[in-house]
C-alpha cells in the first residue's frame, strides 16, 4: 500500500542538542524527504528557539508554548504543573483536530496520560527511549517531592493503564520488551544511525574517547577510576570526555585527585564529534544505564572498536562481545580497566574489531529500520 501519511510527532523541544532530537530529526526528514510524508512536530518548550537540528523544508513545526521548565516557587510549583497538563490537553488536542494526522507519535511520557483521549481520530503511538525503571520511575520532580509513596504506586499502575490505550509502544531492545510483561501492544524497532561518516579511523592514534553528558547515569566517576589503573601502565595514551553537564566541576576535581590531569581530559561538547571519533582508537561506554545507546553506534560507525559496560539497556544488543568490541559487567572497574588496557596492547585485534563494528553497524542505517515503520504504520492505518 503507498499512501501519503499524515504523520504527528509530539516532543518537549526542538532546540537543545540531544539523542533523542537528533533521531527525531532524522527520521522526520527521511519520511518527509524520501517518502514524501507530511510530518508535523508539535513541541511543549522552548518556541522562541530555533531547532538545533536541520529540519527538511516540508516539516511544520506547531509550538504549544507550555512551557513545563518555567521556574515557580515550591509553593507553587504543584498547581502550576497541574495547570499546564491541562492546558497542554487542551492545545494538544486542538491541534491535532486542526491537522487530522493518520497518525500521533509521542516521544516521551509528557502526554502518555492523556493522549488516547484526543479525540482527531489518529493512530496513537508512544516510543520509549529509556528502559523500563527509568521509564516509571521519571516523575516530574517538582511533583514527586510532594506525594507519599502509596500515590507514587498508584501512578505507576495508571502508566500502564495509559499505555495499554495505545495502538502501539514502541521500544528499543527486545531486553526492555521482556521487562514489559504488562502490556500486549508491544514492538521493537531500533534507532536509526543518525549519522554518515565521512571517513573511518585507522586506530592508530594512542587516543581513546568517550561521550555523553556530564550525569550520574554516564558513569564518568567510574571511568575516571578504570583509567587511574590504565593510565599507570600506558603513560603514552590520554582520554578524552566530550560532554556538557551539573558535574563537571565535580568530574575534574576527581580527575585531579586521580593524578590525571595529564593522560585525561574533560572537553567541552562539539559538533565535530566526527573528526574526534576519527582521530580516536577505543570508544568506551562507562554508563549505569542507557536506554539504547545511540553514541556506541555512532562510534562503531567510525570504526571503533567498543568497550562498554554491559548495562540496561542497549550495549548487549548493539555489541558483538568478542568481534566488535567488548562486554564488562556493570560498574566493574576493575574489569573495565583491564578490557581497555588489552585493547591498547593489542593493535591488531583493535583494528580488526574496528573493522568488524564499522561493517556491523550498517544493520542499524536508516534505510534498514525505515521499513520497520513503514510496514507498522500501514498495518494500523488499514
Amino acid at each position: 500500500m503507498d499512501r501519503i501519511l499524515k504523520i504527528v510527532y509530539c516532543n518537549p523541544a526542538l532546540h537543545v542538542s540531544g539523542g533523542g532530537e537528533r533521531v527525531l530529526t532524522v527520521k522526520a526528514n527521511y519520511f518527509a524527504e524520501k517518502l514524501g510524508y507530511e510530518i508535523h512536530i508539535v513541541t511543549t518548550d522552548g518556541g522562541k528557539y530555533p531547532p538545533f537540528f536541520t529540519l527538511h523544508p516540508s516539516v511544520k513545526v506547531h509550538q504549544l508554548n507550555i512551557n513545563y521548565d518555567d521556574y515557580f516557587s515550591p509553593c507553587r510549583r504543584v498547581w502550576e504543573f497541574f495547570h499546564k497538563r491541562y492546558l497542554h490537553k487542551k492545545r494538544l488536542n486542538r491541534c491535532l483536530n486542526k491537522i487530522k494526522p493518520d497518525i500521533t507519535v509521542i516521544m516521551t511520557r509528557r502526554e502518555v496520560g492523556f493522549i488516547a483521549s484526543m479525540t482527531d481520530g489518529s493512530v496513537k503511538i508512544a516510543e520509549n527511549h529509556v528502559d523500563k525503571s527509568r521509564y516509571m520511575d521519571s516523575m516530574n520532580p517538582h511533583l514527586s517531592k510532594f506525594l507519599p509513596m502509596w500515590l507514587k504506586r498508584r501512578y505507576r499502575e495508571n502508566i500502564i493503564a495509559s499505555l495499554s490505550k495505545l495502538d502501539k509502544f514502541i521500544l528499543l531492545t527486545h531486553e526492555d520488551e521482556k521487562a514489559w510483561t504488562e502490556l500486549h501492544n508491544l514492538a521493537v524497532i531500533p534507532n536509526p544511525l543518525t549519522i554518515i561518516p565521512d571517513g573511518v579511523s585507522r586506530c592508530e592514534n594512542k587516543r581513546v574517547i568517550a561521550v555523553g553528558r556530564y550525569e550520574h547515569q554516564k558513569g564518568f566517576d567510574l571511568l575516571l577510576k578504570a583509567w587511574k589503573e590504565v593510565a599507570n601502565m600506558h603513560k603514552d595514551w590520554t582520554m578524552h570526555i566530550y560532554g556538557e553537564g551539573i558535574l563537571r566541576e565535580n568530574l575534574q576535581k576527581q580527575l585531579i585527585s586521580l593524578g590525571l590531569e595529564d593522560s585525561c581530559f574533560l572537553e567541552h561538547h562539539t559538533l565535530q564529534i566526527g573528526e574526534c571519533f576519527k582521530t580516536s582508537s577505543l570508544f568506551v561506554l562507562s554508563s549505569r544505564f542507557e536506554g539504547w545507546g545511540l553514541v556506541i553506534v555512532e562510534a562503531m560507525a567510525y570504526g571503533l572498536p567498543v568497550v562498554s559496560f554491559a548495562c540496561p539497556c542497549g550495549p548487549k544488543e548493539i555489541i558483538v562481545d568478542g568481534v566488535d568490541g567488548f562486554l564488562v559487567e556493570p560498574q566493574n572497574i576493575k574489569e573495565l580497566a583491564c578490557k581497555i588496557s588489552y585493547v591498547i596492547e593489542n593493535e591488531e585485534i583493535r583494528k580488526t574489531m574496528g573493522y568488524q563494528a564499522s561493517v556491523n553497524v550498517h544493520r542499524y542505517d536508516i534505510e534498514r529500520i525505515v521499513p520497520r515503520w513503514v510496514q507498522l504504520f500501514e498495518e494500523l492505518t488499514i
